[in-house]
């Protein structure tokens, strides 16, 4: 933040800025809260959204946000009230300004606090009315909206992927011959999940994050809300707090429209592509030097544990027991040891002793090493196994595999190549986040 920030802020608002923080989290953007202070001395909580360098699929200027927003108002949304917009005016970035709600978004809390036990049960409910209401928003009043078929989009993303990527490739393959009809197209949220909704104890207050609304089948929103990756630990399989039963009965009876349960576990399972090819896409900016951010990079290993559940819900479950931990110390302290010690300073004496952005990105960072404390332990078992599957089926590296599998001549071995590849990405998580596993 330059020192003329929060005067660049006041003069596009017409007020002047106070009390100006910047929170934690945000892979996409950076999000700030702060009081504007207009004449007469009236007061309002403001939260300002300010877009990063692109880390990801780029998502909708401020100007098409903004008019989702007064749209989704306009369609009963509980949604945070718009109070600017613009494409830079001394901020450095396009941005965009709503009125700030009291209420929480960060998972962990919502899935764990007291403080939100009694709205826990009522999030399943309130989000299928709140899904019902994105879905009666008129396709045109929103004319910018992009209709592109979400599937060939993201299948296009893994094909331009640097690293060759199998378990994607034959996802991609094995949606594409199972995709189901869809009944309607409306306006899609498209990032309608945990992390996205302000909660209060009284339960749902808010939708956020409006930036990948699109137009495409409404059933989407429902899987992508079922995504185990936005269930944060919790076997709540609507976000982490309630049923598909629930989300379901509250969504027909608000739009009067049927949910095909297939079609939603489809598009679960297509969450979980678009999450891996996302967190591909966001180390990217990283690696590429155009954002350095060790939550940035360190998001890419989690494409492991999507490329596990996708795999998992096409059907391939591999049944070999994963390799164990072989460490040779070759000197003391070794580097697993040296690392584990910075890992344990971050986790402990840093985050004690910060707060906000700081605090997240310190547990980020300890995490982080806790992925190379764990690559150092396992990585030759780890690889040693891949080359051996590769070899089994034939193939020298991942890059002929992927090439084999994108032009179909593996169609008739998916449960053979399903198989070797779910293992190999479960030897992945082993070391990436052998949590997810239990």
């Amino acid at each position: 933040m330059t020192p003329d920030f929060p005067a660049a802020l006041g003069r596009a608002l017409r007020g002047e800025v106070v009390d100006l923080v910047r929170l934690s989290g945000g892979a996409s953007r950076e999000t700030w809260s702060f009081d504007l202070v207009t004449p007469g001395a009236v007061r309002r909580g403001m939260i300002l959204q300010r877009r990063r360098a692109a880390s990801g699929p780029s998502g909708h200027p401020p100007d098409v946000e903004a008019a989702l927003l007064r749209a989704a108002a306009g369609a009963g949304v509980p949604v945070a009230g718009l109070v600017g917009v613009g494409d830079d005016n001394g901020l450095g970035a396009p941005w965009l300004v709503v009125e700030r709600i009291e209420g929480e978004t960060i998972p962990r809390k919502l899935l764990r606090d007291d403080e939100f036990a009694a709205a826990r049960p009522l999030l399943a409910a309130q989000l299928g009315r709140a899904a019902a209401a994105i879905h009666s928003i008129p396709v045109d009043s929103v004319p910018a909206l992009d209709d592109q078929d979400q599937l060939t989009a993201f299948g296009s993303l893994v094909g331009a992927l640097s690293q060759p990527r199998p378990a994607l490739e034959l996802a991609v393959r094995r949606l594409d011959a199972s995709r189901p009809a869809a009944a309607r197209r409306t306006v899609v949220h498209g990032d309608f999940r945990t992390g996205n909704l302000l909660v209060g104890p009284d339960g749902l207050r808010a939708v956020l994050d409006w930036e990948l609304a699109h137009v495409g089948d409404p059933v989407e929103d429902l899987g992508w809300l079922c995504t185990r990756s936005w269930r944060f630990g919790s076997p709540a399989r609507v976000g982490g707090f309630g049923s598909v039963g629930e989300l379901v009965a509250a969504y027909e009876s608000t739009s009067g429209v049927p949910v095909d349960l297939d079609a939603l576990r489809w598009w679960e399972a297509f969450g979980s592509l678009k999450w891996a090819v996302i967190c591909l896409l966001q180390a990217g900016v990283h690696l590429s030097g155009a954002a350095r951010s060790v939550e940035l990079v360190s998001i890419g290993r989690r494409a492991y544990e999507s490329e596990w559940d996708l795999l998992g819900l096409l059907g391939a479950v591999p049944d070999d027991d994963p390799p164990r931990p072989a460490v040779q110390a070759t000197s003391h302290p070794t580097a697993g040891e040296l690392l584990e010690a910075v890992r344990e300073f971050l986790a402990g004496d840093v985050m004690d002793r910060t707060t906000g952005s700081t605090r997240f990105h310190a547990r980020v960072a300890a995490k982080s090493l806790a992925i190379v404390e764990r690559e150092l332990a396992l990585g030759p078992a780890v690889a040693e196994a891949h080359d051996r599957r590769l070899a089994d089926l034939g193939f020298p590296d991942d890059a002929s595999l992927v090439d084999a599998v994108r032009a179909g001549k593996l169609d008739d071995r998916w449960d053979e190549v399903a198989a070797a590849v779910a293992a190999s990405v479960r030897d992945q998580l082993l070391i990436a986040n052998p949590a997810w596993l239990a």
